[in-house]
């Protein structure tokens, strides 16, 4: 090995460290995000399924099965005040019959290079359908 060679394994070495560096930080940061998201993704259903119980029981009582499939969404919204964490954002929609659910969480990454932000915003969606048997 010639002498000038010598820095060029040391130049290479640092560099595949840096890249092996990011490799490890993009797949903890994602993994993480996945698993927040996964998460997010139950209390979206779970939160549809409280939600599509908000049906309007007066109308069921006074106008029979049929007319009775429609969520109240005052009612919804009582069902599930109780069980979105206070740094969750909850979106609830209801028409009819069918509820709609978005939360959004900013979630703080585990590892973070310099110059890259230290959230990200996880999302996630649900509906829920209120069908009544006669």
């Amino acid at each position: 090995m010639r002498p000038d060679e010598r820095a060029n394994v040391t130049v290479l070495t640092v560099g595949f460290l840096a890249v092996l560096g990011l490799l490890v930080v993009v797949v903890v940061n994602s993994s993480a995000a996945f698993l927040e998201r996964r998460e997010l993704m139950n209390l979206a259903d779970r939160v549809a399924l409280h939600a599509a119980d908000g049906l309007d029981r007066d109308v069921v009582y006074t106008e029979g099965i049929d007319e009775a499939a429609v969520l109240d969404d005052s009612d919804a919204r009582t069902l599930v005040s109780g069980l979105v964490p206070a740094d969750v954002n909850l979106t609830l929609r209801t028409a009819g019959d069918r509820v709609d659910v978005e939360l959004t969480r900013p979630y703080r990454l585990p590892f973070v290079p310099p110059g890259f932000p230290d959230t990200a915003t996880i999302r996630a969606e649900a509906s829920g359908r209120l069908r009544l048997a006669p």
